[in-house]
């Protein structure tokens, strides 16, 4: 814990830049004040800095002599959402909301460019990367698109995200799938309106939605084997004016999560097979939309092990879950693994005695406590990569 103890001489500073983030919430390809935040500080520490990736994006450069170089990745983004965390930093701006903890993954990011500028005892370049659009806009692929390591060329590259529910103090990371892909798709089911007295004369949207909606989640019982994780998630539906009308059509919208491509493409196709079958069973036109959004994210298995190493040094082996369970749950920074080595991992955030506060939550709020956890491990690996 002896880095901890010597990160913590920034806490205070750590905490204000936290909270003056959380203050100023941008969403997804909006961060420019955020965005100028980051690159002031990163100035002021004496780094190099390249802006307008990705529109929005940033890197800093620190170089101590000549050597390999490494990418440390952190979001910039918030999410639509109201604040009501009742925190004196709650969010200025209505509507908007870092319900998600990446005012503290740039913090944590920002200590570590601070510190290793006065203290870097490495060989080599970091690369620190601030990305837009985790949430929503895919600013992950976007970078990597915008010729990202082509421009800065790194051994590997690696992220970090807070977790509520893993005790303060404690890291998860696992080789190979770690988060879930993410699928969105959109189904109009077109019948023949009506009378609600004289459903015969048409043919029901609102029926055959509904037998549709109970058909899907046959697919991750029926369709994949027990031992394997799909996900499929109706959580849009659309129809109808009042009530005494039985609609022209209906709008149903979900997502499918999992942790094998092959898995992926068999449930589009049976999507697709499912819907229009029960449509045409019950005299109804069914359209699919099917959009892949985030691919698995996968850790590299020598990437992991460096980054399990350097938590370890920060937090002690017993601390850190190295064959942690897999999440349905999705990460841009997939695009990035895709493109180049590298791993991601969970910091634990967790209070002992206190119930976790779920992430994307309108009460949550950063805990503070952790800055220093976070700024420790992305300086210890650091130097893991680049030799101390």
């Amino acid at each position: 814990m002896e880095l901890v103890e010597r990160l913590s001489g920034l806490d205070g500073q750590m905490r204000e830049w936290r909270h003056h983030l959380h203050a100023h919430p941008e969403l997804a390809f909006e961060e420019r004040a955020t965005s100028d935040f980051v690159a002031e500080r990163l100035e002021e520490f004496g780094l190099e800095v390249t802006r307008g990736i990705a529109g929005t994006g940033l890197v800093g450069t620190l170089r101590s002599g000549d050597g390999p170089a490494v990418a440390l990745r952190a979001d910039l983004d918030a999410l639509p959402l109201q604040e009501d965390s009742g925190a004196q930093w709650s969010s200025r701006t209505a509507g908007h909301m870092h319900a998600c903890g990446h005012d503290g993954h740039t913090t944590m990011l920002l200590g570590a460019a601070r510190y290793l500028s006065r203290e870097p005892r490495f060989t080599g370049t970091v690369h620190f990367v601030f990305q837009p659009a985790e949430e929503t806009g895919g600013g992950g692929d976007a970078m990597v698109r915008d010729g990202l390591f082509e421009r800065f060329p790194v051994r590997g590259v690696y992220g970090l995200h807070n977790a509520p529910p893993l005790p303060r103090g404690c890291f998860a990371i696992r080789p190979g799938p770690m988060m879930a892909s993410a699928d969105d798709f959109r189904l109009r089911v077109r019948g023949r309106g009506c009378h609600a007295a004289m459903p015969d004369l048409g043919r029901d949207p609102v029926v055959a939605a509904a037998h549709i909606i109970t058909a899907l989640q046959t697919l991750p019982s029926r369709m994949v084997a027990a031992t394997d994780a799909l996900v499929v998630s109706v959580t849009r539906m659309q129809g109808g004016t009042t009530w005494n009308i039985i609609p022209e059509e209906v709008f149903l919208q979900g997502t499918v999560r999992t942790l094998k491509p092959e898995i992926r493409e068999q449930a589009r196709a049976a999507i697709r097979r499912v819907a229009e079958g029960v449509g045409s069973g019950l005299g109804v036109e069914v359209e699919l939309e099917y959009n892949e959004l985030f691919p698995v994210l996968v850790n590299h298995a020598h990437e992991t092990e460096v980054a399990a190493e350097a938590a370890a040094s920060v937090v002690g082996p017993e601390n850190v879950l190295r064959d942690a369970p897999p999440t349905m749950g999705t990460e841009d920074f997939a695009h990035m693994l895709n493109a180049m080595p590298g791993s991601y991992i969970m910091l634990g955030t967790g209070e002992q005695g206190v119930a976790p506060t779920s992430l994307h939550s309108p009460h949550y709020d950063f805990n503070d406590e952790a800055l220093a956890l976070g700024a420790a491990y992305w300086v210890s690996l650091a130097r893991k990569v680049l030799g101390e």
